[in-house]
């Protein structure tokens, strides 16, 4: 029985050298003992085949299919009923783990049995390397969640019997594109805490067309998460602003949306930055 279970939901992925690097960087962690499952979300048959082929390159990885296009959050629940790890890691498809990352996320919880959930501060990367560092807050609490998820999901490790006693992802409709969100306000809500190690553990793939991804509806779906999870952390009262947020944010253009989060997360002139080699697990900082 593997300590770590890594789950992966992959669908239609343009760029199979992004798929290629977030795989091999699973593959090269310092901390070996895991099982890597992956689930291809009905993806067209030529990338299914691809990925069939590229996973057989080691014993660790269990590839599984959904036979139509099922969203992330049924993807990763069918994923976890094959999971049997005492821990739960999350990945995306276009990201890169640094290479000690569960390393030092199982040392943490296992050092700390008070935490039941894990995260990472991240490096952000696009086509032209490293763009930006998301420094995220070390002990998020529930005002926390007022503003923005406080954990980047593709970086968290997670205690699997509190995955189990959670329920898991909700599938609801409402839930869809935020259902990570969703997630940890019902954690925090049951009386978890979650923390994020300050150090750069992820490489977070933020590109241009990310912005124009997110259609008008799921900003309506994250508005009823908001509403739903603030009422379960108890803080609704006063805060509907923050529950028509992504509402507003929605009207923003997409090219002005880039520029505000450069300006958030960029890394400034003379500040720390880093480099991004295209071989696997070489970020770096300068």
């Amino acid at each position: 029985m593997s300590v770590i279970s890594v789950l992966m939901g992959i669908y239609n992925e343009n760029n199979r050298k992004h798929v290629a690097y977030a795989i091999e960087s699973i593959l090269n962690q310092t901390f070996r003992d895991f099982e890597f499952i992956i689930c291809d979300d009905g993806s067209e048959m030529g990338f299914y085949q691809w990925l069939k082929k590229y996973c057989r390159k080691d014993s660790r990885i269990l590839l599984l299919r959904n036979e139509q296009n099922r969203g992330l959050a049924a993807t990763l629940n069918y994923c976890l009923r094959h999971a049997g790890g005492s821990y739960i890691a999350r990945m995306d498809a276009d990201d890169i783990s640094e290479k000690e990352r569960f390393a030092r996320q199982i040392a943490f919880l296992e050092s700390h049995p008070e935490y039941a959930m894990v995260g990472c501060s991240v490096r952000m990367i696009g086509r032209k390397g490293v763009w930006g560092i998301r420094q995220m807050e070390e002990m998020p609490k529930k005002e926390s969640f007022l503003n923005t998820s406080p954990f980047v999901h593709p970086a968290v490790m997670i205690r699997r019997d509190v995955m189990k006693a959670l329920g898991s992802y909700s599938e609801k409709k409402w839930a869809l594109r935020a259902e990570d969100y969703e997630l940890f306000m019902r954690f925090y809500a049951s009386g978890y805490k979650g923390y994020n190690i300050q150090e750069i553990l992820l490489n977070y793939r933020e590109e241009k067309d990310s912005y124009k991804k997110r259609k008008y509806r799921y900003r309506i779906h994250e508005c009823i998460v908001r509403y739903r999870g603030f009422r379960l952390l108890g803080l609704l009262k006063g805060n509907y602003r923050c529950v028509i947020k992504p509402l507003m944010v929605g009207l923003i253009p997409s090219v002005m949306m880039e520029r505000i989060r450069r300006q958030r997360y960029g890394m400034k002139s003379g500040g720390k930055g880093g480099y991004y080699d295209k071989s696997v697990s070489r970020c770096s900082r300068l």
